[in-house]
């Protein structure tokens, strides 16, 4: 039995069933990550009656109902979204988003002379031989006829356009809509990952697909659970955290979700200013998955919302109620404004203040989701606050979810579910802290150039959660100058380490960085660190504060003592660069372990 069908069915008729909802399109909340050029080539294709490719849609499973009778949904769109969006923009006129969020119109103009399709522009818009939109003409908004007669006004001085010329050119332009799209159904009885391998094969690409957006195909094509109205949440609440003014817009063109539950549980972003966590779609499906069913892989979800009994193997209403059900909670948990602001508070109080000093965001997705198990388990939230931090730490120095995220989001999720987060994370740091990780495998972390290393941010947020004082600074924090995009300086100058041949993966070595004022950073130029310093210690014996705001030595020495500076700093020249980076590196580690400790 053939487990999918591939037909040929013209364009017209595609966006006839999306319109009618017999295919289930994601409703277009997201940006349309296509260039407009792509869209410009997809209608030349057509024109010319070049193949564009497949869509791919999957069939809803046949479900059981109470009354023993079988139940089968939409078809769920797995692969041609960007295409079909770019035909509803150029053909329909549907605005789009851009990458900021904000509503535009793709128009393709067309130059029937030439048989030439682009992106319309100012040049065009002043050149005759160009329509500026083929949407009008393709969808009968103007006859061809008129459309004729006034291409034939605008260019009568040119002798090469003619009335036959110009009605062929334009009755292909409409014959557009005929042209046929390649139609891949895949049968209900297909799982994720051959559907996943059908999808890589005909892109022939390698590209992976993602079981999140075949989660948000799923619960988009379902209206029996509310399924759709969810997806439309969680749009929404995404694209409130970068857009504010996006609240105006759903009051005034979303009547019905803004009447709804949803609407009030997520408006309250339209006020957040914090920029520490900006989840995508992605990341509320994780949290909300992870939490609420426990599980880690999008695949179960996928599974779940089907209906799927991983038993019988059959497909059940009620499983599917109850999954669409939890999945729900999950989200509105997610949303909770109590909640969400609780989590921000937590991990800022842990010194991460800036969204730059997490560079997995897996690792605060699990925080979350941790988050709400342990306050739904009513633990004491001094409790929380101690095992949400740790957690956090632990995974960002381990890099704990930067391989097979999803098998190892589903262990945890579960070893926690079963052992308590206490004894799990426990264990996780007999395993994975030892001794000599603090001693050998943290300095060894920190041996990098790129300042988005896990460790080194681990560092940062240390004196941020510290309060710790700028280099050769008496008030000045690091948390300010983080905050207000203060220098990362060079404690050996890069121009003068270049003097002495050290590339930039040598003198941009993360144990040579340091945050200080601007005014410092500049004052110490490319000089050796045993001349800048010299001028320190004059000043200091001078009573005076040209060089920095630090005025007397036991000042100073505790300003080297909370910045892990070594004291070879004072007599440093590039002959000891090497040593100077091997001390540093040990003292970071020992103050990220007591940092660790501590929380």
């Amino acid at each position: 039995m053939a487990k999918y069908s591939v037909l040929q069915h013209p364009v017209e008729t595609l966006l006839s069933w999306i319109k009618s909802g017999e295919i289930a399109i994601p409703e277009i909340q997201r940006p349309f990550v296509w260039k407009a050029t792509k869209v410009r080539d997809l209608i030349d294709s057509l024109y010319k009656g070049y193949p564009v490719g497949y869509i791919i849609t999957w069939q809803n499973p046949t479900v059981k109902l109470k009354d023993g009778s079988v139940s089968r949904n939409k078809k769920v769109l797995i692969d041609g979204q960007q295409r079909i969006t770019a035909l509803t923009a150029a053909i329909v006129g549907l605005r789009v988003l851009n990458d900021n969020y904000k509503e535009i119109n793709i128009k393709i103009a067309f130059n029937p002379i030439d048989e030439e399709f682009d992106v319309l522009n100012k040049v065009h818009e002043n050149d005759s031989k160009w329509i500026n939109s083929i949407n009008p003409i393709i969808n009968d908004e103007i006859t061809i006829s008129r459309a004729i007669r006034e291409y034939l006004k605008a260019n009568e001085d040119n002798p090469a356009v003619t009335e036959e010329l110009i009605e062929e050119r334009l009755e292909n332009l409409k014959r557009i809509k005929n042209k046929m799209v390649g139609i891949i159904e895949l049968d209900h009885s297909l799982d994720i990952n051959t559907v996943t391998e059908i999808f890589i094969r005909i892109n022939q690409k390698g590209v992976v697909l993602s079981n999140a957006d075949f989660v948000m195909s799923k619960i988009a094509a379902d209206e029996e659970h509310g399924g759709n109205r969810m997806r439309k949440m969680i749009d929404y609440f995404c694209r409130l955290i970068v857009d504010k003014d996006f609240n105006k817009h759903i009051v005034d063109n979303d009547k019905i979700f803004s009447e709804h539950a949803y609407y009030n549980a997520i408006k309250w972003m339209a006020r957040e200013q914090d920029n520490l966590y900006k989840p995508d779609y992605v990341d509320m499906l994780r949290v909300a998955f992870t939490y609420k069913f426990q599980r880690g892989k999008f695949s179960d979800l996928v599974a779940l919302l089907s209906g799927r009994n991983f038993i019988t193997r059959d497909f059940e209403e009620e499983i599917a109620t109850k999954s669409f059900s939890d999945l729900e909670e999950g989200l509105l948990a997610f949303v909770s404004q109590t909640n969400y602001q609780r989590f921000i508070m937590i991990v800022q109080s842990a010194g991460f203040i800036d969204s730059k000093l997490i560079a997995s965001r897996n690792s605060l997705n699990f925080a979350y989701a941790l988050y709400l198990h342990l306050r739904f388990l009513r633990m004491p939230e001094t409790e929380i606050q101690k095992y949400i931090k740790r957690w956090l730490v632990f995974s960002l120095l381990t890099a704990r979810y930067s391989g097979s995220v999803e098998s190892v989001l589903d262990d945890d999720i579960k070893q926690i579910n079963e052992k308590g987060i206490a004894a799990y994370l426990s264990l996780m740091e007999q395993t994975h802290l030892s001794d000599g990780y603090w001693k050998y495998g943290l300095v060894d972390n920190l041996e990098s150039s790129s300042t988005n290393n896990n460790s080194f941010n681990v560092y940062l947020s240390a004196q941020c959660y510290f309060n710790t004082t700028a280099f050769l600074s008496k008030s000045m924090t690091i948390n300010s100058l983080i905050t207000q995009r203060g220098d990362i300086h060079h404690l050996y100058p890069k121009q003068y380490l270049t003097k002495f041949g050290k590339a930039p993966k040598e003198y941009n070595q993360v144990a040579n960085f340091v945050f200080t004022e601007q005014a410092t950073n500049i004052k110490i130029g490319a000089k050796a660190p045993v001349d800048y310093m010299k001028l320190v210690f004059d000043q200091i014996n001078a009573g005076k504060n040209d060089f920095s705001s630090i005025d007397d030595q036991s000042s100073l020495l505790e300003n080297f003592r909370l910045n892990d500076i070594p004291l070879l700093l004072n007599d440093g020249e590039h002959h000891n660069y090497e040593e100077f980076l091997r001390r540093r590196k040990e003292l970071i580690a020992t103050k990220i372990k007591m940092y660790y400790e501590s929380l």
